[in-house]
């Protein structure tokens, strides 16, 4: 087997790779070559450091490596149902750890508990909880100001919602005691940031983001931030919970 830069694909062999490292997983993943090109672009994968294993001339797992100066991110390790349990994950988180920045971070379903071990067993340490919500349902009225979209001053964002990520049109609300940011696609709304001073203010933003669509999805909140008290009294429901692990050297 031969560990190789995820560069020396296109995109769309990427794509298809990525999806089918997934296959069987938890949640659903489907990464067309659009997707796969947005992710590279907003979560600045970069594809030099990020590795692809190769096994008799053909591609059978990848790890995506976000780079941000002295910070990384893995930003999916999927290997094909066929080749698992038998060292690759190991071998492409090897490869691509050996040439990250000295502060990698990542994210794992409570529910995956080998991926879990073998993160561990590579020097990762648990940080926090982070949640995943959706809203379907009706929610109380509310008004929220609609102003000029700029990021929240927030530190500490999982990567996926760092200001770095922010691409694309979005909008800003806000209430006395809070802001967000926000996307809407269609039916589908999707919440990028917030900031509340409590669960109160929380719920008037996320009532406020419902209605501009039929569904309401944010992910990766620290479980104890009070937009997820809000997603909880406006009958939203918990999808899955993530631990966020930190290697530093």
């Amino acid at each position: 087997m031969n560990i190789i830069p995820a560069s020396a694909f296109d995109t769309a062999q990427l794509a298809r790779l990525f999806e089918g490292g997934y296959e069987g997983y938890f949640v659903p993943i489907h990464v067309d070559e659009a997707t796969f090109r947005f992710m590279v672009d907003a979560w600045d994968i970069d594809l030099e450091r990020s590795r692809v294993a190769v096994r008799d001339g053909t591609p059978v797992g990848v790890t995506m490596l976000g780079v941000r100066g002295d910070r990384g991110w893995i930003g999916g390790l999927g290997v094909l149902p066929a080749q698992r349990r038998g060292g690759v994950g190991r071998a492409l988180m090897e490869a691509a750890l050996a040439d990250a920045p000295p502060s990698v971070s990542l994210e794992v379903i409570e529910q995956n508990e080998p991926a879990l071990r073998l993160y561990e067993n590579l020097g990762f340490e648990r940080t926090r909880t982070l949640e995943i919500w959706s809203l379907r349902g009706e929610v109380p009225s509310a008004t929220a100001r609609v102003v000029e979209p700029h990021p929240l001053d927030q530190d500490d964002l999982p990567w996926q919602r760092d200001a770095r990520s922010l691409r694309g049109p979005y909008e800003r609300l806000e209430v006395d005691g809070g802001a967000a940011v926000v996307r809407s696609a269609g039916a589908r709304v999707d919440v990028l940031q917030v900031a509340a001073r409590d669960a109160a203010a929380a719920a008037g933003l996320l009532a406020a983001a419902r209605a501009r669509g039929e569904s309401l999805h944010y992910v990766n909140v620290p479980e104890a931030d009070p937009a997820s008290a809000a997603f909880r009294s406006l009958g939203g429901t918990l999808e899955l919970r993530q631990f966020e692990l930190q290697k530093t050297r």
